[in-house]
């Protein structure tokens, strides 16, 4: 039995080198992703385009105005002539946010009374604008101690000093790629283990498979196999190009890493078997693959938190796979995360792996008869 699941998997391995659109798929594809998408797939906002209507032009209008136009994230500024040209500018989208000073500014500031400011953001891009206006809020906060100081208002009677954890230097990369190595690895297993069988059965070879001495459960644990393989070496370099090349730290345990790599994949694999027992093409399975893994993206945590969703929704997100490698991959990345929590994610993960795994080994002995 041991020789025969051994030819299958080398079988299998080959296959699947040989095949150049499924060797382009497998090998460079992820590669270039989680290249591309850390720096691509960021919640920082660069490039600003600012517009600015002043109306004052008095000193404190001009310094608060240089102070946006200084600004790191800001490379476009345009001065437009009047409020009339604020609908139009922000409808063509050529700004993304507009400094509105009125008239009064530098006297009430001057007088010691409050001065209001307008900011006008593009509402189209909720998570940008609201990025946007806490960049807006630092520069005139900082404009309002600095005046103060200038004018003998003394130190303020507290002070907040914030320490970020985890991501001290709030790295963009080191926020993004850990919940993109989950991804691309969920990627890679569901997409190898959905193409095995359809593939046979495009390629005209699936008959001669089941004629060989393999049994059906042979047949399914080698493919399965194999399919674990390349995607634990894919995951292993996407690892690497993660630690080394894009400098993200791994303080975790790898070896704990690699478990629930393990447990992740046997859940997304044994999915994916069951999506290409029941596909008659490779593009039927390309399909199904998809069609899992859009929604369990969206709920794994990784662009959105899971504590922003309702209830409901999270009691039904503990069947998703996806949530809990992402947790596991995050934590090992950037917070040497206890086993004991890694366990409390493991469990679900072997579980979800039984179930789907047994459910594509049924489907594919089943459809045999």
């Amino acid at each position: 039995m041991l020789r025969r699941l051994y030819a299958l998997i080398v079988k299998e391995l080959i296959a699947n080198w040989r095949d150049k659109q499924t060797r382009m798929v497998l090998t460079i594809s992820p590669i270039v992703q989680i290249l591309l998408f850390s720096f691509a797939a960021t919640q920082e906002v660069r490039n600003v385009s600012l517009a600015v209507v002043n109306q004052d032009w008095g000193g404190e209008a001009r310094e608060l105005v240089a102070r946006f136009e200084g600004a790191p994230t800001v490379t476009d500024v345009r001065h437009l002539r009047g409020v009339a040209e604020i609908a139009p500018t922000i409808d063509a989208r050529k700004a993304m946010m507009i400094l509105h000073i009125g008239p009064e500014f530098s006297r009430r500031v001057q007088e010691g009374k409050t001065a209001e400011v307008q900011l006008i953001l593009d509402g189209r891009h909720s998570n940008t604008a609201q990025i946007l206006q806490g960049y807006a809020t630092r520069i005139v906060e900082q404009f309002n101690g600095e005046l103060a100081a200038r004018r003998g208002g003394g130190r303020p009677a507290s002070l907040v000093v914030a320490r970020v954890w985890f991501n001290p230097n709030l790295e963009t990369l080191w926020s993004t790629v850990p919940g993109l190595f989950a991804i691309l690895t969920t990627v890679v297993g569901i997409m190898v283990s959905s193409l095995v069988v359809a593939r046979e059965r495009e390629l005209g070879t699936f008959e001669q498979l089941l004629v060989s001495p393999l049994s059906s459960l042979e047949i399914v644990a080698g493919k399965a196999t194999a399919a674990l393989l390349i995607a634990l070496a894919l995951s292993t370099i996407m690892l690497l190009l993660a630690a080394f090349v894009l400098r993200v730290p791994v303080i975790g345990s790898v070896p704990l890493l690699y478990l629930g790599i393990a447990a992740h994949l046997g859940a997304v694999i044994g999915l994916g078997l069951f999506i290409s027992s029941l596909a008659a093409t490779q593009q039927q399975a390309i399909i199904g693959a998809f069609t899992f893994m859009a929604p369990s993206f969206l709920l794994s945590g990784f662009a959105s938190p899971i504590e922003n969703m309702p209830g409901w929704l999270r009691a039904v997100n503990e069947l998703n796979p996806v949530r809990h490698f992402v947790l596991i991959s995050k934590g090992t990345f950037l917070k040497d995360i206890p086993a004991g929590v890694v366990i409390d994610h493991l469990w679900p993960l072997l579980a979800i792996a039984l179930v789907t795994l047994s459910a594509g080994a049924w489907l594919f002995r089943h459809k045999l008869h």
